[in-house]
């Protein structure tokens, strides 16, 4: 088995290969392109028999040359920049950086650490479309943003008048209006026949009138004003602004029907989408992150041991509430519903609690069954199944693994 670290650049790549102790066994720049990926292959040759036993940590997981790695066959591990930077740390102190040097700190990081990091996964062609849609019109969003609070920075200069009446910066609307009356000046030019047309070609169809009636008003108040000349510099850098917060509204506006359409085309968007609040936009994001391979296997930590540790108080005697369904294990709450429910007639029984040392044990009364309605009987269910198996996690990370161990049908 070899580690190889690529440092990755626009132009070539600085390639390190090491052997399972630790030693350089090539170094070398190649170019980008089809001859720097062949040039890389022949040097991995040299020193593996299978592409299994090749494991490369570089710094991106995209791009054409993170595919033609996962096409090989190789193990890639795409690492964050940022931890990169600290690894760096481990072989020098001065801060001294140079690109062969993170070649070969990639290389020794694979070989270390990569039990911390994520192995790139082969995902399909239709979930590597969607994840560079959802990236790209999530970082639409974030640039529309910046914009406009640029605008609203430069309005709070010469024009309040502008932000009472467009409270909403990043809209069709504000553009429009602000598109027509960029200044104090124009502002006060503007007739409610103008205003209600440009709240109809923004698209609005409801409460036209009362709407245009309310921007006119709050344009023509009386405010403070800067003098002309610095006025209209400042109303060019608000013109430039529109234009641009309006194009980036309509790209988003087209880059999120076609995430749609990609997503919904994905056999997995009916799945992503019956969670809770994952809608179109959000359940292909969340494809994207995650991926669609099936062999892809996640980071697996160990649990946290609770060895040497004092047994955790019981539960407060008052003001207290329990969550049904957690298992009766160092004072966690036993399977419960939060009070007695007008509905249920079960029976209520004295269950014990861990206490600390030297205290007297306080009963606490929880019910024994499930409630009969709705999604608590469900998390109930799932209580009494796990106290049938035996299971007993500690811990709010026990929770956490305790829900996870359960099947769709076992709930």
């Amino acid at each position: 088995m070899i580690f190889v670290g690529i440092d990755w650049a626009e132009a070539h790549h600085d390639v390190c290969v090491l052997d399972e102790v630790g030693v350089v066994q090539a170094k070398g720049r190649v170019p980008d392109g089809v001859e720097g990926v062949a040039r890389l292959h022949a040097m991995v040759a040299d020193h593996a028999e299978d592409a299994a036993e090749v494991l490369v940590g570089i710094e991106t997981d995209r791009g054409l040359l993170v595919g033609a790695l996962v096409a090989a066959g190789y193990r890639v591990y795409a690492v964050n920049p940022f931890a990169v930077s600290r690894y760096r740390d481990r072989h020098g102190t001065s801060g001294a950086k140079s690109d062969p040097g993170d070649a070969k700190v990639l290389a020794n990081l694979v070989r270390t650490d990569r039990h911390n990091h994520r192995e790139v996964a082969g995902d399909s062609e239709l979930a590597e479309a969607v994840k560079v849609l959802a990236r790209a019109h999530q970082s639409l969003i974030w640039t529309r943003q910046r914009q406009v609070s640029a605008l609203r920075s430069a309005l709070r200069e010469f024009y309040p008048a502008a932000l009472r009446a467009l409270p909403e910066l990043g809209t069709v609307e504000a553009c429009s209006i602000l598109g027509m009356a960029p200044t104090p000046e124009r502002g006060r030019r503007l007739t409610l026949a103008k205003v209600r047309r440009s709240l109809a070609a923004s698209g609005r169809t409801r409460n036209l009138d009362r709407r245009a009636a309310e921007i006119l008003e709050a344009l023509l108040a009386p405010q403070l004003e800067a003098p002309p000349i610095l006025s209209e510099a400042y109303g060019s850098v608000v013109g430039s602004l529109v234009v641009v917060i309006d194009g980036l509204l309509h790209q988003i506006a087209r880059l999120e029907t076609e995430l749609a359409e990609r997503f919904e085309r994905h056999p997995d968007a009916e799945i992503l989408r019956s969670l809770p609040g994952l809608g179109l936009v959000l359940g292909a994001r969340v494809l994207a992150e995650f991926g669609d391979d099936p062999t892809a296997t996640p980071i697996l930590r160990p649990a946290r041991t609770t060895r040497g540790r004092p047994p955790s108080p019981g539960p407060r005697a008052s003001g207290w509430w329990s969550w049904p369904g957690w298992p009766t294990t160092g004072g966690w709450p036993t399977r419960a519903t939060c009070g007695r429910s007008p509905r249920s007639t079960l029976p209520l029984e004295p269950v014990g609690t861990t206490t600390p040392a030297g205290l007297p044990a306080r009963p606490n009364t929880r019910r024994s069954g499930h409630s009969p309605t709705g999604w608590w009987g469900s998390f109930m269910g799932a209580s009494t199944i796990a106290s049938s198996t035996g299971k007993r996690w500690r811990g709010p990370r026990g929770l956490m693994l305790w829900l996870d161990s359960f099947q769709p049908w076992d709930v």
